[in-house]
């Protein structure tokens, strides 16, 4: 039986596979469907001829392999034939490989404590870097004040319109829309019980004190909080950091301070545009349901709110801005040699940057409340 370059022949109880030619990856197939047609137990010794072979590759000789395994599994002497040195040496080494591949352990499914134990190093291990992140930050930021060269006032400015001043429109926007939402769902229920101009007070305290540094800081630490990471985990990869030690240039200086001054230098400026449409949502709101006018609206604005209530929530900016910049610069310098690793670091920027936000400002009241403040 002839088909290509493989001759099947027979002698009394002797089964000749003789191949010829090349031997490569895209006849396998077709081989083996031609073999696997023959009754081999009829035969007591299978002769697999390779003298007339002239070329093989490590995937047919795989192959080879694995057919003189499995017709030795049947009791059935097998021998093959040849005297190229080179087909010889690719069996041995493809053969020499697979016995030195060990077999995958069995990954058993983890215990409690296995998995309290990996959960905890992990934390461990992933809040000494971020100390040891800090640590840095932190020298870098005093060798600043040993003169004022040291100050990268081009990349602060830089980053100051790149990462707040493109922010304003979203920022104001959004704190509009949230200022007419809080006013309408506060004017039903407030005209019921005739307490129409108490929407003021509401709106003033929560606006100014709670939700305008909180919305503000959740949009930049989805924007810029976020871009920071991708930015800098993709200089990671690109190993554009390596080059900037390799030239003497410290990323620290270069990169990191000038975004973390630039943010905490300008959210006072969001938290204040933010403020300050937020209120103009709710006057909208009130003019139109309740029939408060603009001028009665800011009388009863100036008589009841505060400025510490305005300086409250301004006085929140920084550390807010701070908080965002970090996290997000350091899950940037967290990102690994591949772009699976920038995706997987910058969620984590944007979600750890709201919930350090959240915390930060909860604390932030339980000191005010308890201050008096």
């Amino acid at each position: 039986m002839d088909n290509l370059f493989l001759k099947i022949d027979s002698k009394e109880n002797e089964l000749f596979l003789i191949f010829k030619g090349e031997f490569t990856l895209y006849q396998i197939k077709r081989y083996q469907n031609l073999i696997n047609e023959i009754k081999l137990t009829k035969y007591i010794k299978v002769i697999i001829d390779l003298e007339d072979l002239t070329f093989i590759d490590t995937g047919s000789s795989i192959y080879i392999n694995n057919l003189y395994n499995k017709i030795l599994l049947k009791d059935i002497k097998v021998i093959i034939k040849s005297n190229n040195s080179n087909i010889l040496d690719t069996l041995s080494l493809v053969r020499k490989i697979k016995q030195t591949d060990k077999p995958l352990l069995y990954d058993k499914k983890r215990g409690f404590m296995d998995s309290l134990g990996k959960v905890t190093c992990n934390l461990f291990s992933g809040f000494f870097s971020f100390l040891a992140f800090f640590g840095e930050l932190f020298l870098n930021t005093l060798s600043l004040f040993k003169s004022t060269k040291n100050f990268r006032y081009k990349e602060i400015l830089f980053e100051i319109n790149e990462s707040t001043i493109k922010a304003l429109p979203i920022i104001a926007l959004a704190s509009l829309l949230v200022g007419v939402v809080m006013a309408y769902q506060s004017a039903n229920q407030l005209s019921l019980y005739g307490a129409n101009i108490f929407i003021v007070d509401m709106l003033g305290l929560s606006m100014l004190r709670e939700l305008s540094p909180v919305l503000t800081a959740i949009i930049i630490a989805g924007r810029s909080g976020s871009s920071y990471t991708a930015q800098i985990g993709a200089m990671k990869i690109t190993q554009e950091l390596d080059a900037m030690r390799s030239m003497g240039f410290d990323p620290y200086k270069f990169l990191v301070l000038p975004r973390i001054i630039a943010l905490m230098l300008m959210m006072p400026v969001l938290i204040f545009v933010s403020d300050t449409m937020s209120i103009l949502g709710g006057m909208i709101v009130a003019d139109l349901n309740l029939g408060i006018s603009f001028n009665l609206f800011i009388d009863r604005f100036n008589n009841v709110i505060e400025l510490r209530h305005f300086l409250v929530g301004i006085g929140k900016g920084p550390f807010f801005a701070f908080l965002i910049a970090l996290i997000g610069i350091y899950r940037g310098l967290k990102v690994k040699d591949d772009t699976q690793s920038i995706g997987y670091n910058t969620t984590k920027s944007v979600v750890e940057s709201i919930f350090a936000v959240i915390i930060c400002d909860a604390i932030f009241s339980i000191i005010f409340t308890n201050l008096g403040i």
